[in-house]
């Protein structure tokens, strides 16, 4: 299935949704899309071919939707490459099912963009684990070359313009739970592109609970990570040293 409606002007924003057997979830994501008081942006919907009613709530949302596509994918990142490809903004978003943007969050981060020269933002956002919630803000770039726990945001927080990200290349699809962080890696480490955030109280985004990364250890995580950074060209003794601290640093964790 895929449909398919033009807007009139170029949109700044586009706003791609992951989905697949969400039904109970992405009502409320496509509502927080909806409510955006900034209105220049696209919408686009991609459906791994879910067989609960997504499919069915998503249609009913389709006069606020510029773009439904409904197939077969490798997996989430294999889907949101799919929505890239189809997207027409300057600036790219991905708030998958589950996860919300503010009223005004496309608002704060358009003069963001509009009052500097970057590739990117990142903002802030209120993630939700099982047991607690954490505020995440700020942009450190040299924290990637040494802390593997580097995200400041999350991919519903992270504005990227098309162009850089084209730069940079799709998503890889060789990483199974860490190919936002090789986009993050390339376009501040290898690329050295030029980076911004939201202030701590202009929340952007909530993330919920129970997502995709959750589905993954802690160990898949390192080990995919480290591929990352191996397969980047980091120095292999630095690796190795900065790995083995995140190890100390989740055993400590988990004693305290």
């Amino acid at each position: 299935m895929f449909l398919k409606k033009q807007k009139k002007n170029k949109p700044f924003f586009t706003v791609i949704t992951v989905v697949k057997n969400d039904e109970d979830n992405i009502s409320k994501t496509m509502n927080s899309i909806a409510a955006q008081s900034f209105k220049g942006y696209e919408y686009i919907v991609i459906d791994g071919f879910s067989k609960d009613k997504t499919v069915a709530k998503v249609i009913k949302k389709k006069k606020k939707i510029n773009t439904i596509l409904k197939e077969k994918d490798k997996g989430l990142y294999d889907a949101m490459n799919k929505g890239l490809k189809l997207s027409n903004g300057e600036v790219i978003v991905f708030v998958n099912s589950g996860d919300i943007l503010t009223k005004k969050a496309l608002s704060i981060v358009h003069k963001k963009f509009k009052n500097r020269d970057i590739d990117f933002v990142f903002g802030t956002v209120k993630r939700h684990y099982t047991k607690k919630t954490i505020l995440k803000y700020g942009y450190n770039p040299k924290r990637i070359l040494y802390n593997f726990d580097f995200a400041t945001s999350h991919s519903t927080g992270f504005f990227i313009k098309k162009k850089s990200f084209l730069k940079i290349g799709k998503f890889n699809l060789k990483y199974k739970c860490s190919a936002d962080y090789d986009l993050y890696y390339k376009a501040i480490v290898k690329f050295k592109m030029k980076g911004d955030q939201t202030l701590k109280n202009q929340l952007i985004g909530e993330v919920s609970a129970g997502g995709f990364s959750s589905k993954f250890s802690f160990y898949e995580h390192l080990f995919e990570e480290t591929s990352i950074r191996l397969d980047n060209k980091q120095n292999i003794f630095f690796v190795i040293i900065i790995f083995i601290n995140s190890v100390i640093k989740n055993f400590l964790k988990k004693l305290y």
